[in-house]
């Protein structure tokens, strides 16, 4: 019995120490329209627990936007626009019900003329208030001296486009949650463009009150065979 319990008690934390992929957008369903226009979307996820209820979407001020989807980073496409200003966004929506310890990861580059610095923030009430993850992170031009440029494959992980943030404990266990990605920085012109590709959303199993209670069953055996 007792090697049962031990069996079952690793097993429970292996499963917690584990992240679930949530939802996931690789773009490669994303076909642009309307081609031009203040929004963009809803996109829908295209893997993850929670694929099903989650989207992706993008605003600017500008209705002169154009919205396209030029190759990704190690994928045929990705999210992409110009015309940026201050204030304008990417943005994906999903829940973390039954999750904690939520991590997003995402891949971001813009061209020379496009938005430098961004504020990534977050919302639990629907958009009404945002509070923020990550201020002010500098965002890499695609093809920089040295640094090649993204293509279909192989991927190119440069640091400067990939970027990876614990969000804080307000994410866990939420039923809609809103991640912006804002420019905080004018762009060079308006054909200076912004993109986006491989955006996850990673979260970790809660335990159940019957998981909880197995843990404390498997510390009482070790106690035991101590003695």
């Amino acid at each position: 019995m007792r090697n049962v319990l031990s069996v079952l008690v690793v097993a429970s934390l292996a499963g917690a120490a584990n992240a679930d992929l949530l939802a996931g957008w690789s773009f490669e369903n994303y076909v642009p329209g309307p081609v031009t226009g203040q929004n963009q979307g809803p996109i829908a996820a295209d893997s993850g627990i929670f694929a099903a209820g989650a989207e992706a979407r993008g605003f600017h001020a500008a209705t002169a936007t154009t919205w396209s989807n030029p190759v990704g980073n190690g994928s045929s496409r990705s999210f992409s626009s110009n015309t940026w200003t201050t204030g304008d966004y990417y943005q994906v929506r999903f829940s973390t019900v039954g999750y904690t310890d939520i991590v997003i990861d995402w891949q971001q580059t813009r061209s020379a003329t496009g938005p430098q610095f961004f504020n990534l923030v977050a919302s639990t009430d629907g958009g009404t208030t945002f509070f923020s993850l990550l201020s002010n992170y500098s965002v890499e031009v695609n093809g920089a001296v040295g640094g090649g440029s993204w293509s279909s494959t192989p991927a190119n992980f440069r640091t400067g486009y990939g970027f990876n943030v614990a969000g804080t404990a307000a994410l866990a266990n939420q039923a809609d949650v809103i991640v912006r990605m804002v420019a905080n920085s004018q762009a060079g012109g308006t054909g200076g463009t912004g993109r986006i590709d491989d955006v996850n959303i990673n979260g970790t199993l809660i335990p159940t009150p019957g998981s909880l209670a197995l843990l404390g069953l498997g510390g009482l055996v070790a106690a035991r065979r101590r003695r």
